[in-house]
Formats: C-alpha cells, structure tokens, sequence
C-alpha cells in the first residue's frame, strides 16, 4: 500500500510541476513575441523555446496548410519530411478533426509516417487563424513511449494562445 501511495503522490508532482513548467514557459514567450504580430515568427520562437525546454520533446514544428498539402514552416529538432503524405498520418488526423491527437506509441497508429525511426509518441495541436479556420499544426514528437498527455494539451494550447494576443 505505501508503495502505490508513494507512486500515485509522484505522479501529482509530476503533473503539477509540469502545468507550473508550461506556465513559467508562457510568460517566457509571452515576452519574447511581443515584438511582432508575424505569426510565423511567433511559432518558430515558441518551437524553440519549447523544444529546448521540455524534456520530452525530440522534435517541434510546424506543419501549414497550403494548398491542399501540408507543408513544414519551422522546426527544431532532427531533419523533418518537408511536405506529408497527404491525409494520413497524426497531422492530417488532426487537421482532419479539428481537435488534439495524443499518440502514446506511434507503432500503433494506423498510416503513421516515420519522419524519423527514433519518434515513439506523438503530440499534434490543429492551429486556428482569428477567423477560427484550421491553418495549420503543432507537431511534437518524443523519443519516448507515452510522452504526452492531456496536461501536455492544455499547456500547448496556452502557449499557442499568445499567436493572437
């Protein structure tokens, strides 16, 4: 019992630290893209500030959707597929949905495309202009099992809030 009690306090640190962390990360770059309103050097700052900072994260980019096809427009993190096989894989899921796709084991998720062997889990936030139109993603991927959770959503999606403030 002191063993599970133990583990389960662990897990509430580490949740708890990790919204904190993704907090401290918002006002760090809440500074840092008040300097323009160009939207595309708001997310390349974010992508670095998050990449160099969280952990978890082994690649962070952009995908933009131009024309019918998704394009990366930043990144950080090893040498990425320059456009993506079109609607498959997380990022189309996403875009497709409109909504967040956790993937806990990438193995498992049906027309995944390998950008790169080491990524294990998988992170993909469909970002909205002020029009609420899809536009584009955030794409973090892991080279760990289980990397992301709904905590990992929440934070994402209030950073990526600062795109328009």
């Amino acid at each position: 019992m002191v063993e599970t009690f133990g583990e389960n306090i662990g897990n509430l640190i580490n949740m708890s630290s990790k919204l904190e962390k993704y907090d401290r990360l918002y006002e760090q770059i809440k500074a840092y893209v008040g300097s323009t309103d160009d939207i595309w050097a708001r997310l390349a700052t974010m992508e670095a500030v998050l990449h160099h900072k969280m952990q978890a994260f082994f690649w962070t980019g952009v995908y933009a959707l131009v024309e019918d096809e998704l394009i990366v427009r930043s990144y950080q993190g090893p040498v990425a597929c320059q456009k993506l096989r079109h609607h498959t894989g997380v990022c189309w899921a996403a875009m497709k949905s409109g909504e967040t796709v956790i993937v806990p084991d990438v193995e498992s998720f049906p027309g995944h495309i390998a950008c790169n062997s080491l990524s294990k889990s998988e992170i993909v936030i469909p970002i909205r202009n002020r029009e609420g139109h899809l536009f584009a993603c955030l794409d973090v991927d892991s080279d760990r099992l289980n990397a992301f959770d709904r905590e990992d959503e929440e934070g994402l999606k209030k950073v990526l809030s600062l795109l328009y403030d």
